[in-house]
């Protein structure tokens, strides 16, 4: 197999090239990337040891960039993490997620209709679903429920998934889309509330939580995603989409309060600060349809994988604290600088 993993210096792209270079040694992967600023090839230092394995920069909405890259390497498989995922950076501004998002995705799909792919994967988020909320614990989204977006980074990815669909519907194209929780783990930007908990306990600063902290998320381990991606672009049904959920439903502040205990630091630390503008309160999945249909469930509970994760950053400053610094920045010039 010869895939190409959009986004692949980003947090859960490095981790699936990484997943997909353990148990599929023998596949080719090509990784391209825009590095901009979620984007740091440093996280794929490991994988570039293999022969296997190439990294291009370059943005998907570039169709002459993306056209040649798909003429040179004949793909398989195409897996789109690229994306602008920040909610807070979505309301600043809009107009990036919106090229970005759809009209990126719209030229990956062109290239895959032009040079023809067996499978085409869209990794969406349970975001575009909106909000549940907190005093019906008995409500999940499921791939049935209607799209109900709250921010600009959301209403984009509903945008480019509905894009998705249709390109199937009308193209013919092998589709599949997958919408995740929240995930966690090695490698996640440190501007996100894990990581960033994280950070700021390592150094005794404030820990900014929104509002009283009391928005939950539905927790998934990095590595269980990207074992669902494997499985879905291997035996996925085309023109379906799929949940992919962790079981691990939990308060931001029970969040932040587990990392300061397993760091030993005081909740003195934690600071509340203003809620940002439509804030979802709850967000929940129900992934009993690729269960069903694949086999797939979580393996990794939240109070094993928030271990596993705080000893990674515990292990791994250097990543950290050059992102923190903006160092991280400057490593594709030392890279690649004057080849």
């Amino acid at each position: 197999m010869n895939i190409l993993v959009t986004g692949g210096a980003g947090f859960i792209g490095s981790n699936f090239i990484y997943c997909m270079q353990k148990k599929h040694p023998d596949y080719r992967l090509t990784c391209i990337d825009a590095l901009t600023y979620a984007g740091n090839l440093a996280t794929l230092r490991q994988a570039m040891i293999c022969p296997n394995f190439r990294f291009l920069k370059g943005n998907i909405a570039d169709a002459r960039a993306v056209n040649a890259l798909f003429e040179e390497e004949q793909f398989d498989i195409v897996v789109n993490f690229a994306a602008e995922s920040h909610v807070d950076r979505s309301i600043e501004d809009p107009g990036l997620f919106l090229r970005t998002n759809i009209l990126g995705t719209q030229t990956l799909m062109d290239a895959c209709r032009k040079y023809g792919i067996k499978r085409f994967h869209q990794v969406s988020t349970d975001e575009v679903y909106g909000d549940l909320p907190l005093d019906r614990p008995d409500l999940y989204f499921t791939e049935e429920t209607p799209i109900h977006t709250s921010s600009p980074y959301s209403a984009s990815k509903a945008a480019a998934d509905l894009l998705v669909l249709a390109y199937y519907r009308t193209f013919k194209l092998p589709v599949t889309i997958s919408r995740c929780s929240n995930n966690y783990g090695p490698y996640h930007f440190p501007e996100k509330l894990i990581p960033l908990m994280i950070a700021n306990a390592l150094n005794d600063k404030p820990l900014p939580v929104y509002g009283k902290g009391e928005n939950v998320r539905d927790w998934l381990f990095v590595e269980d995603h990207c074992a669902a991606i494997d499985l879905i672009i291997h035996n996925g049904k085309p023109g379906e989409i799929y949940n992919i959920g962790g079981h691990n439903e939990r308060a931001n502040i029970e969040v932040v309060k587990t990392i300061l205990r397993e760091l030993n630091k005081p909740e003195s630390l934690i600071s509340y600060v203003t809620d940002r503008p439509g804030h979802d309160m709850r967000y929940a999945i129900d992934p009993t349809k690729i269960y069903n249909e694949l086999g797939w469930e979580p393996e990794t509970k939240f109070d094993d994988g928030i271990k596993m994760t705080v000893e990674w950053y515990l292990g791994n400053k250097p990543w950290w604290e050059n992102i923190l610094a903006g160092d991280y920045q400057n490593y594709y010039e030392k890279m690649y600088g004057g080849r």
